[in-house]
């Protein structure tokens, strides 16, 4: 996959000389539009002279302003006109009246940029060509001409017999025929015209890229169309193979950005069905919408998403139309010519601004279906009165506030009425007139406080969630189905008993009590009534006789009811209450009993399964999890051999009775976290069919006898006790992720290593060693820990960032992103937000200024996969007061999506973010309607995502737009933690359970870890993800020395000399963890950009007298200097397997480095700090003193970069100053560093602009080696300087003797 553009970067951003730069500064209304040619991703040739890198001939650079319209700009160029091309999609031809760079900047201000010098500097920028682009002329795609018309010269013969000659003719193939014309005389001379589908198409075998075509019928007419090629050949048999196997006469258009139909499309008069959905359909021209009456047989015509503006009144002229689809096409009226349309039977009009309907419009008798959904209607059309035909009023998304019944009653053919989504506040009977025929009532998301639907008499489904609702009146003769969740109800009444009623949903409401009627419904088999506040169940509703699915979770509930006979309940949610026990005959009286989830309450004991020895139970899912039971409910688990799923984590089991569970045979997923097990039982093997081991947060000690399963996929044993592990000689196929942090003790070999290379994901702990530097920070004020859960899901679709040391003073940096199906965004954004806020800290102080672009320059950096993919994202920012930066901390939250992020304050949580769903934020949902989106029945912006805000999804523009949310919160003493999670975690864990969930754990690694798996207990399938940033405020610890003043500017703080930092260690770097190291077998997108996704300069630290280093604490960090500083990551490349896929052994040695007869590491910071090595090293005092200088920011913030690369090499540092980069850039092994490695072993530097899509695509699939595994110190390593550099070296560290110590000359 290429990035549009991708190759013309450079070339754009090295045309801007200097004076026009200067022309542009001179005022913020002047810019450049990029004119690209015609050709569409032009593919650049295999060999010759133009194979080089060169730049291409076909881009354009034009300085205007934003008046200069197309007009102007095609008089400069001598240009026939401008196209514009949006997210990569639709290419427009641009009016002559447009202005090209208004447009764009209108883009960027309605994207959230506000600043116009940075609107100017952004509409400047190469990656925004993934966004919006313009063409100089019509882009060629040769796979849409293919699709729309073919046409060539070729040998045709007609007939079967050999009486006739081949001839030269023009074939051509459009539409539904084949067209054999003269060569001279294509388009006036005789024609021969074949129609195809129901016909065939056949190869020649007798002659070579020979056709045979024939239609169908007895009639039917057979030519030989001989080719030239074999490419023309496939081309031609490819696309009349779709035609012949047509079952109607379709011809399908859409998404070509078409301004007129093929002239020879009108030759296919057999067309039934046309569909011109998304083009640019115009009404002038051969092949325009005036022309389209001339199809005789066109039935069915789509000419949506068009942006017509006006209704086109050629198409009432189609007399044999029986559906026309003009939605979306900024409609305002509907002329009454309409009318003539006698034959129409469906007509969508669906997202325009219609307010009204002709009175021509009933003259449609035969009208069945009208869509009038998200227009601009403020009552229901009276012309509907007289469509008797049409049965469904479909009119969500429009203005009507009020609904009178007796409206109804006059529209007797209406059955079904769709008004969710309006601003219906009362519906009213005015009389006691019923409503016979309306069975079907959707009335989702308005503002209705009360609703009374008893006259109407046949109703059968009613739809009235997320309304205001107190009270609830309905008829109950008819009705089947009720969905009343997120209301305010206390009570529904229904008169009489709904014996027809088989599902209830009334969730989310504040019911103390079930009405009796419930009880007495006869058919009831699904009732939700979780999230209330019921305290008992009737005894009957459980005894029902038709009852299979029971949710009750979330109440107050003290007791089941018991069982008195047996019942069909199938699954049994009682989570979330204060159950001490379960009803002893609940297993052996509910026998069909399949899901049974009772976490989160006090049990301490489980029923049995059965009265007898012999188990007849069904159960297949279990979930126990936060209860109190111990080791002894293990005998009563026997009894449901049936289980495939057991959740039994947080309670006390010391251990589990290893004769019982050898008896689960068909268990496919465990969870014991969390208890107090110190072994689990050899018997597991047993389990044949386990995929998912979960047994974090215990003690355990000997690692399980587990990797012998034929089917593990994922072992998490993280936060036990572990020594060691006993492996196999082999591991599972299957195993794709093993999670060993939080083992202290745990220390693996190289043999172990390698075993585990191919192991897609490996969660292993850094092993550090505490240095000199160290002692400077006894502690850190914050520490986090992370925790990433895949579900039920094949991939984990969520990443997360974590920085503890972000930039140069005490400061922080977190991040959460969700990508909901994909997994590429989420990695990107992980790969480059910390990058991209460290650079937008350099140009602004205010913080929505920096947040704001920093979310929006991450949306555009995400090239070609943010055109059709997007992610959830929310990023945390811990920094001084800008105002003060020697006072307090302050915490500023950006988000979009579902990401959030809660504070815990006095140990009450304190939402920092804010949802960006259309189903929780009522402005965003009147934007995105205003706006003219199609929102479906699930609320999904055309039914893609819930979320109106996001990075990525840029084809979504404007309804999902990426400006985020921005909060600014001081910090105090009386913060505790912070915890960002996703959707998932917060649907099923609410703000309160999960602070005082990360209050009872210590380690915010294990407390993330419990957040994760307390949502999957609770019933979560999908990617969670979680981070705990434990807080330690406060002025109590500080132990500075007395300040001095001074009239220096603030400096960096020192650099730290660590290797590898372990758990203990509070400033290590890492993606997701400071004290995890997450490894992939197969290089991912956030590996690789750890190259391609820094932005930020490299600054380098002046040399000054040296003194006495005062004494200061983590609060307020010394601005003494060191040379080194290790930025550990999760992108760690061993060198057993290089960037370019050459294998180590062809490789050159570096100078200077010893690995000891190991593997050499290259790990990279893909986060913070902006990773980039300079060119070269100041030659004086002078240079340094000058780029100290140039790196000093009016708003103080300066964010300083390293000047050596520093690596873990066995406990070694490779330390390589500037004046030995010339030479490291040629070693293969670290070439990758600096630029993008070819297959061919050619280095292609790294651009102005990452393609971070094309560097992860091309990047080589690591399949050997111990990949993934930090090497275990050795403590006779020393730190080793080449000879060239050990003076430098000497004289920097000069009055830090605990470094210099550790310095040995290299020999």
């Amino acid at each position: 996959m290429k990035r549009n553009g991708s190759r013309s970067c450079v070339t754009r951003k090295t045309r801007f000389g200097s004076r026009e730069r200067d022309w542009l500064k001179g005022d913020t209304q002047r810019g450049c539009v990029c004119l690209y040619g015609g050709t569409v991703d032009p593919q650049p040739p295999a060999s010759g002279p133009q194979a080089s890198s060169t730049p291409q001939t076909d881009l354009q650079l034009v300085l205007c302003s934003t008046n200069t319209t197309v007009e102007e700009l095609c008089a400069q160029r001598d240009g026939q006109g401008l196209y514009v091309q949006l997210h990569g999609d639709l290419v427009r031809r641009l009016d002559s009246s447009e202005r090209p760079l208004q447009m764009v900047y209108d883009y960027l201000a309605s994207m959230g940029y506000t600043d116009p010098v940075r609107v100017q500097q952004e509409a400047a920028n190469s990656d925004l060509s993934c966004l919006i682009r313009f063409y100089s002329e019509r882009p060629v795609n040769a796979d849409q001409q293919e699709r729309t018309l073919l046409k060539g010269v070729f040998s045709v013969r007609k007939g079967k017999t050999q009486l006739h000659k081949w001839a030269e003719r023009q074939v051509i193939l459009c539409g539904t025929c084949l067209i054999v014309a003269s060569v001279k005389d294509s388009l006036t001379g005789k024609m021969h015209i074949l129609p195809l589908v129901g016909g065939k198409v056949e190869e020649v075998k007798r002659r070579q890229h020979c056709l045979m075509f024939s239609s169908a019928g007895s009639q039917a007419q057979t030519y030989f169309v001989n080719f030239d090629t074999l490419a023309d050949y496939q081309r031609w048999h490819r696309q009349a193979s779709k035609v012949v196997s047509q079952t109607v006469s379709l011809v399908d258009l859409s998404c070509y950005s078409l301004e007129t139909v093929p002239e020879y499309l009108f030759y296919s008069q057999d067309i039934t069905h046309l569909n011109l959905r998304h083009n640019f359909m115009s009404l002038q021209g051969p092949g325009g919408l005036l022309n389209l009456p001339r199809f005789s047989q066109l039935k069915s015509l789509n000419l949506s998403h068009n942006r017509l503006g006006v209704f086109p009144e050629c198409v009432c002229e189609i007399f044999t139309l029986t559906e026309l689809n003009l939605s979306c096409n900024s409609l305002h009226t509907i002329p009454g010519q309409i009318g003539n349309l006698q034959s129409l039977q469906t007509l969508s009009l669906d997202g325009n601004h219609l307010s009204s309907l002709p009175e021509e419009l009933g003259d449609l008798f035969q009208l069945n279906s009208l869509g009038l959904s998200f227009n601009n209607f403020s009552h229901i059309p009276a012309v509907l009165e007289r469509l008797s035909a049409v049965d469904k009023l479909a009119m969500a998304g429009n203005r009507v506030e009020s609904l009178k019944l007796c409206t109804l009653v006059r529209m007797s053919h209406l059955k079904i009425i769709d008004l969710r989504l309006n601003r219906l506040r009362w519906v009213k009977s005015e009389n006691l007139e019923a409503v016979n025929q309306v069975t079907q009532l959707d009335l989702r998301d308005n503002c209705l406080d009360s609703l009374d639907l008893s006259s109407v008499c046949n109703l059968e489904t009613l739809h009235c969630q997320r309304n205001q609702l107190g009270t609830l009146t309905l008829g109950g003769f008819t009705l089947r189905m009720l969905h009343a969740s997120s209301n305010r109800l206390t009570t529904v009444n229904i008169y009489p008993v709904p014996n027809q009623l088989t599902h209830m949903d009334l969730s989310q409401n504040l019911l103390e009590y079930l009405p009796d009627w419930v009880c007495d419904c006869r058919k009831i088999e699904m009732l939700d009534v979780t999230h209330n506040l019921l305290s008992e169940l009737p005894s009957r509703l459980l005894n029902s006789l038709s009852l299979r699915k029971l949710l009750t979770g979330n109440n107050r509930l003290q007791r089941v009811p018991d069982l008195l006979d047996h019942v069909p309940l199938e699954a049994l949610d009682l989570q979330h209450n204060k159950l001490a026990e379960l009803p002893e005959s609940l297993f052996y009286k509910a026998l069909n009993l399949k899901y049974l989830n009772v976490s989160a309450n006090a049990l301490e004991s489980i029923p049995p399964s059965s009265q007898s020895e012999e188990s007849l139970s069904t159960l297949q899912e279990l979930y126990l999890t936060g209860n109190n039971l111990n080791e002894n409910c293990g005998a009563v688990l026997v009894g449901h051999q049936n289980l495939r799923i057991l959740h039994i984590a947080y309670n006390q089991l010391l251990s589990f009775p290893a004769s019982k569970l050898s008896k689960l045979e068909l268990l496919e997923e465990l969870n014991l976290s969390g208890n107090k097990l110190k072994t689990i039982p050899s018997t597991v093997s047993s389990c044949k069919r386990l995929h998912t081991l979960i047994a974090h947060s215990n003690h355990i000690t000997v690692f399980p006898e587990i990797l012998n399963l034929p089917e593990i996929k994922l072992v998490d044993l993280s936060c036990n006790e572990l020594m060691e592990i006993q492996l196999p000689d082999s591991l599972p196929p299957t195993l794709q992720e093993l999670d060993l942090t939080g083992n202290s003790s745990l220390m693996l070999e190289h043999k172990t290593l390698n075993l585990f290379s191919h192991i897609t994901t490996l969660k292993l702990d850094q092993k550090s060693t505490t240095t000199a530097a160290d002692s400077l920070s006894s502690s850190s004020p914050w520490n986090h820990g992370y925790s990433e859960m895949s579900g039920q899901r094949n991939k984990l679709c969520v990443s997360v960032l974590a920085v503890d040391r972000f930039g140069d003073s005490v400061e922080a940096c977190y991040g959460i992103f969700d990508g909901d199906r994909n997994e590429e965004v989420p990695r990107l954004l992980q790969c480059t937000m910390g990058d991209v806020l460290c650079e937008e800290l350099q140009h602004s102080s205010i913080d929505s200024v920096y947040m704001c672009n920093t979310f929006l320059t991450s949306h555009r950096k995400l090239g070609m996969a943010g055109q059709k993919l997007g992610a959830s994202a929310l990023l945390c920012y811990i920094h001084r007061e800008t105002s003060d930066p020697g006072g307090n901390f302050c915490l500023t939250v950006a988000n979009v999506g579902t990401c959030q992020a809660v504070l815990c304050r006095n140990g009450r949580p304190v939402p920092l973010s804010k949802v960006y769903s259309l189903e929780n934020c009522t402005e965003e949902m009147e934007r995105v309607k205003l706006s003219k989106a199609i929102i479906t029945e699930d609320n999904k912006v055309s039914g893609v995502t819930c979320c109106s805000r996001l990075l990525g999804c840029s084809y979504l523009s404007p309804w999902v737009l990426p400006k985020p949310w921005v909060h600014t919160e001081p910090l105090c003493s009386q913060d505790e933690f912070l915890i960002l999670g996703n959707r998932a975690l917060f649907e099923r864990v609410s703000y309160q359970e999960a602070v005082c969930t990360v209050q009872a754990v210590q380690d915010p690694r294990a407390a993330a870890k419990k957040l994760c798996s307390l949502a999957q207990s609770y019933g979560c399938k999908d990617n969670i993800g979680a981070v705990v940033v434990s807080l330690h405020i406060g002025e109590d610890s500080c132990t500075c020395d007395p300040l001095v003043s001074t009239t220096e500017s603030r400096g960096p703080p020192p650099a730290t000399v660590t290797v590898t930092p372990g758990p203990s260690d509070p400033v290590n770097l890492s993606s997701s963890s400071g004290i995890v190291t997450e490894f992939s077998s197969e290089t991912s997108a956030s590996e690789m950009g750890s190259e391609a996704g820094s932005t930020a300069s490299d600054e380098h630290p002046s040399s000054g007298p040296v003194s006495r280093p005062e004494r200061r604490c983590s609060l307020h960090p010394a601005t003494t200097l060191c040379l080194f500083q290790r930025q550990p990551s999760c992108a760690t490349f061993s060198s057993n397997q290089s960037d370019n896929g050459l294998d180590s052994d062809d490789e050159a040695p570096l100078e200077g480095v010893i690995s000891n007869g190991s593997k050499l590491e290259v790990e990279v910071d893909i986060h913070c700090c902006a990773f980039q090595l300079r060119s070269g090293a100041p030659d004086s005092p002078k240079d340094l003193d000058f780029e100290k200088r140039g790196s000093d920011y009016p708003n103080g913030k300066m964010r300083r970069q390293n000047s050596v690369v520093v690596s873990a090499t066995n406990g070694c540092l490779l330390a390589v100053c500037g004046r030995e980069i010339a030479d490291l850039k040629k070693s293969p092994s670290t070439s990758s560093l600096f630029g993008k490695k070819l297959s061919n072993g050619s280095v292609v530097a790294p651009e102005d602009s990452h393609n971070l899509i094309e560097v992860a695509l091309e990047a080589p699939k690591k399949k050997s080696g111990y990949f993934t595994a930090p090497a275990q110190q050795d403590p006779e390593d020393q730190l080793i300087v080449p000879p060239s550099l050990e003076q430098e070296v000497r004289e920097q560290l000069r009055g830090q003797s605990p470094l210099v110590s550790e310095l040995s000359p290299h020999t």
